[in-house]
């Protein structure tokens, strides 16, 4: 058999995955191929810098289980998970309420809460916060009974997932309905800024390459309702330091608040969310 040249090499390993069954996995895994072929042939790839790469993916692995998701941390601090909640969520038009990244701190089956309830189990001397708005279609009509989830962190910068045996594991978590009016309104704490996990493979990446591991202040939510699109977005607190600089490219300025103080020791955030129809 002839040597073969780069090109010839890359193009063979493209032929083999022609009998790939599924279309999609075809296009998905040719395409990967390719560009992984020329991202090596840019940068004249070394072998050692290949196998600090490999080591690089082990350890992320390594990193990685049923609590800590290092994978999501390196999407997301690479853009890739902001880039690619662009890709399926660009019609603005559609989705008057921007969507965000998931985050690597989402649990699914928050416990069910009663209108205007505190997800609060675990006083960390947060700043109290009410936070509440309507949840209507594009046309701005009410949306009832919709589910608003919603997931922080606590004035010490963690979410509960992040400490068990310190905070109760639904601490700061909770799904609410929306009343016959499309209203939601939930007690929670001002959120703070906080650096993503950084004692891993993707903090050693940061450092190395400059950059800081700190997310602006945010409260999460996820908003749906039967015969509408599902949404996963951010609430971003105005006055957070990181707003530019957010290490995972997760702010968009359309889902920036002001939380402002009600003068009875209470600071009210509200945040209204436009879910599209199927």
């Amino acid at each position: 058999m002839d040597r073969l040249s780069e090109d010839e090499l890359t193009a063979e390993v493209i032929n083999r995955l022609e009998a790939t069954p599924s279309p999609r996995l075809r296009l998905v895994v040719q395409a990967l191929v390719r560009h992984l072929h020329e991202f090596a042939r840019e940068v004249q790839l070394t072998d050692q810098e290949w196998l600090e790469g490999i080591a690089f993916l082990t350890a992320t692995g390594h990193m990685t289980d049923e609590v800590r998701q290092e994978w999501i941390l390196l999407s997301d601090t690479l853009g890739l998970s902001s880039l690619v909640d662009m890709i399926n969520h660009s019609d603005v038009e559609g989705l008057a309420t921007e969507t965000t990244i998931l985050g690597p701190f989402y649990v699914p089956e928050s416990p069910w809460r009663e209108f205007g309830e505190s997800t609060v189990e675990y006083d960390d001397g947060g700043e109290p916060t009410v936070l509440k708005g309507v949840v209507t279609d594009r046309d701005g009509k009410p949306i009832p009974g919709a589910t608003i989830d919603v997931w922080q962190n606590a004035a010490t910068g963690f979410y509960a997932v992040q400490q068990p045996g310190v905070q109760p594991p639904t601490n700061l978590r909770g799904r609410f309905l929306t009343d016959e009016n499309g209203r939601y309104e939930v007690r929670c704490v001002r959120p703070v800024p906080y650096p993503i996990p950084d004692d891993g493979p993707v903090g050693n990446l940061l450092r190395r390459t400059g950059r800081h591991p700190w997310r602006a202040a945010h409260i999460h939510i996820k908003a749906s309702a039967e015969g509408f699109e599902s949404l996963t977005s951010h609430i971003f607190d105005r006055d957070s330091e990181y707003l530019g600089s957010d290490t995972v490219f997760g702010v968009k300025g359309s889902l920036i608040r002001d939380f402002v103080s009600n003068g009875d020791g209470w600071l009210v955030c509200e945040h209204d969310v436009v879910l599209s129809r199927k």
